[in-house]
């Protein structure tokens, strides 16, 4: 076996042929050319090999918002300053006016105020219509009267059952001989329909008991006073619808007086009155 020396670097053995030893030695020549020619190809270029810049980017999408930073650390107390304070200062100081609250609760109610002054008087008010008369030759109708009252002035007690009579009329209308009120029989008799108040006062020294007696009435209205002092007083009254012709009186009656009390003869005084509130219209 023989080797071959090539330009005294790599001896290749002879009298054996292999191919791939031959490939790799020629790789290895061509691969050491190459390097040498990258080598010296920068040095020769200089400046004028370099290439120009190239145009600006454009700007990339906005990035996220970063994470909330960690809470700083609490500051030092303000010095309070010390002399007079500057009102006009602190007003240029003031910050920005804050948004309007929500509305509150209502509160409880207040204590109530006192009274005000009274107004002014109102300006009177104008003309009312003219009126119109309902009677002949334009006047109007004459108003309806009816009016009476009566004293019992006899000291006898009044019979148990019995129509009081009166000794003395102090007011009896209509005036002439047809009277509404009649003394000796102690009745009223309406003459014009309507509305009447009846109403009675009695005196005595013993219990009295008087009945408000009227066809006008289903029952008769009763009044009791049982004699405890010296002087006894007894009264009673009532409103009555009354049609023309009905009659109203007062009656004596029973209740618990003693026998003796029904006997007495002091000194005793029965007023009996009555009079029209309002005529029934026609």
């Amino acid at each position: 076996m023989s080797e071959v020396t090539v330009q005294g670097e790599l001896q290749i053995p002879t009298g054996e042929t292999d191919n791939s030893a031959v490939f790799w030695t020629m790789g290895s020549y061509y691969g050491l050319v190459v390097l040498v020619v990258f080598v010296l190809i920068p040095a020769r270029c200089g400046e004028s090999c370099g290439g120009r810049d190239g145009r600006a980017g454009e700007a990339g999408a906005p990035g996220r918002d970063g994470y909330q930073g960690a809470k700083g650390e609490k500051g030092e107390a303000a010095v309070k300053f010390q002399g007079p304070v500057d009102e006009a200062a602190l007003r240029r100081l003031k910050g920005e006016a804050g948004r309007r609250g929500e509305q509150g609760t209502m509160g409880p109610k207040g204590y109530r105020g006192h009274l005000g002054a009274p107004g002014l008087p109102g300006e009177p008010g104008r003309p009312g219509p003219e009126g119109k008369g309902i009677g002949h030759g334009g006047q109007g109708a004459p108003m309806a009267r009816s009016a009476f009252s009566a004293i019992r002035t006899i000291n006898t007690y009044p019979a148990v059952g019995r129509v009081i009579t009166y000794q003395n009329t102090v007011v009896n209308t209509p005036e002439g001989d047809n009277k509404d009120f009649n003394a000796a029989t102690g009745q009223f008799t309406c003459r014009v329909p309507g509305v009447y108040y009846f109403t009675f006062n009695s005196v005595a020294k013993v219990s009295m008991c008087v009945d408000i007696a009227s066809e006008a009435l289903v029952n008769k209205l009763g009044f009791c006073d049982y004699n405890k002092n010296t002087e006894q007083v007894l009264s009673g009254g009532v409103v009555l619808q009354l049609t023309a012709g009905q009659k109203v009186w007062l009656e004596s009656f029973r209740d618990q007086q003693k026998d003796n009390e029904r006997r007495d003869n002091q000194e005793k005084q029965t007023i009996f009155s009555g009079f029209l509130l309002f005529a029934s219209p026609e």
